[in-house]
């Protein structure tokens, strides 16, 4: 009888010995005549158990990890093919206290489905949103996701149904559907696991989208980090136009929508929905003024939706369930689920699914299990560098757009990074200015300029020159860049400055 085996190709996974796990499990059931079938899934998201072998038995996946090739010749040997005892055995996968809290919707097929193959993505309920899309009106599809409550993903948390509304409403021959994959802030890789876990999905989300608003033509545009997720999504790209889920005339319902990957040069900015833009017309990634927005005139000037991975990837189960099945996760008006993202100094780091109202505390604690260092967690940065650095004293803040931004932080693409007591957040205020200094693409002043000069005076205060005048300078040269640029580039630098030096003073005024 074959038995089938899983072990992750994600990046992740890859870079802690996935690929050399694989080989070598391979190799040791050849060697004793066992039937084995190795299927390469993505990442269940639990990174400190990767790689994450698991077993399929009558009753489900077990799961052992992490090993490494040293340890596949005593799996074997504990007949870890029929679920045997072994010390690197974590039990039924599902179970995991970490993951079966979890609320998975977007996530619901990564690590579970070979991620290109269509048949597998087919069986776990794929392309039925779109089957139910193609049978409705535009309006229909579109009043489906408004009702959702579904906002961008991406950090501005912007209505998606109204903004596929505008594109809708727009008068054009031609219109376009851009995904925005140029996942660049620190401690996220929610787009990564996704595209490289379950690129249908996405790509699923991005059909129902030209459907809805009578686009024809599509573009993820991807960061050029991301290898494993570009061969990912041109595989299932090209299994999609074989089978005929892409292309002319698509599933036979007249509908036409043509996708391809292109790749990012490496640059912040382009994270930002205009630059992108700009670098999909093959130009250099800076800003346009807004108005006319994207929806009106976007790429080549033509009415065009960009949205990022997750507010695409949310899309396929909308419209698969209904609205009202997601809107009765989450909270407030932030409806839906969060995939969360936790990183730095964290005992267990990896990817929470969970519906908006969770609290940082939880995350942090039941989730991450605490520091990795074992000392106190200090702070988080929620958000991606942009994000505010939040004290001990607002982790029980909900994850919630509406109650981050009553504390003057925000949720950004929901990766949260932890620092213990060690850290020096006087230093971290000066790489938030730094970074901007650095990533900025120098078309406005106030970003340009505000931040060179914010590394400068940061530099005065660290030395102990002048600190209550070269930090109130701080202060004015903030408010200059958040009511004065013209992106969010420039605009949200000020949170981490500000909240640094808002909550955690004293590491601005100790002995230089």
């Amino acid at each position: 009888m074959t038995t089938t085996v899983y072990v992750p190709s994600d990046a992740a996974s890859l870079s802690l010995g996935a690929e050399e796990v694989a080989q070598v499990i391979a190799e040791e059931a050849r060697v004793r005549q066992m039937d084995v079938t190795i299927v390469r899934n993505g990442t269940r998201g639990m990174v400190w158990l990767e790689p994450l072998v698991e077993v399929t038995l009558s009753n489900g996946r077990v799961g052992y990890g992490p090993v490494t090739p040293a340890d596949v010749r005593s799996l074997f040997d504990a007949d870890f093919l029929k679920g045997g005892a072994h010390p690197l055995r974590v039990g039924p996968v599902e179970s995991i206290p970490y993951f079966a809290k979890q609320e998975r919707l977007t996530f619901a097929r990564v690590g579970v489905t070979d991620p290109i193959s269509l048949d597998d993505y087919l069986a776990h309920e794929g392309y039925q949103g779109l089957m139910r899309a193609v049978s409705m009106t535009s309006a229909d599809i579109i009043k489906e996701v408004t009702d959702s409550g579904l906002r961008g993903r991406g950090g501005a948390a912007f209505p998606t149904g109204i903004k596929w509304k505008t594109v809708a409403d727009a008068p054009a021959d031609q219109k376009y559907v851009t995904c925005n994959a140029d996942e660049g802030d620190s401690g996220t890789f929610a787009d990564r696991m996704l595209m490289e876990g379950d690129p249908f999905c996405l790509i699923e989300g991005m059909t129902i989208a030209a459907v809805a608003v009578g686009a024809t033509q599509g573009y993820i545009y991807l960061r050029v980090e991301y290898p494993h997720a570009h061969r990912a999504l041109n595989a299932a790209i090209a299994a999609a136009y074989a089978q005929g889920y892409l292309g002319e005339n698509i599933r036979g319902t007249g509908k036409r929508f043509d996708l391809e990957v292109r790749l990012g040069a490496g640059a912040y900015i382009c994270g930002e929905e205009t630059s992108m833009l700009e670098s999909l017309e093959g130009k250099r990634g800076e800003i346009r003024p807004r108005p006319p927005l994207p929806a009106i005139k976007g790429l080549f000037g033509q009415p065009t939706i960009v949205n990022n991975v997750m507010s695409l990837a949310s899309v396929p189960i909308i419209l698969q369930k209904g609205s009202a099945f997601y809107r009765d996760y989450g909270t407030g008006k932030s409806r839906g689920t969060l995939t969360i993202q936790l990183g730095g100094n964290i005992k267990r780091g990896g990817l929470i699914e969970r519906a908006f109202g969770v609290t940082l505390r939880e995350i942090l604690y039941d989730y991450g299990g605490g520091s990795a260092s074992g000392r106190p967690i200090r702070a988080v940065q929620v958000g991606g560098p942009l994000g505010a650095y939040l004290p001990e004293s607002q982790f029980d803040t909900p994850l919630d757009y509406e109650a981050f931004t009553n504390i003057q932080a925000l949720l950004g693409h929901g990766g949260i990074v932890a620092f213990d007591d060690t850290v020096d957040m006087a230093q971290m205020a000066r790489y938030a200015m730094e970074f901007c200094a650095i990533e900025s693409c120098g078309k406005c002043t106030p970003c340009r300029i505000g931040s060179t000069r914010g590394v400068e005076v940061m530099d005065r205060v660290l030395s102990g020159q002048n600190r209550d005048g070269n930090l109130a300078l701080v202060e004015e040269l903030c408010d200059t860049m958040l009511n004065g640029s013209l992106c969010g580039l420039g605009g949200l630098t000020p949170y981490p400055v500000q909240s640094a030096m808002r909550h955690f003073r004293e590491d601005f005024e100790k002995p230089a």
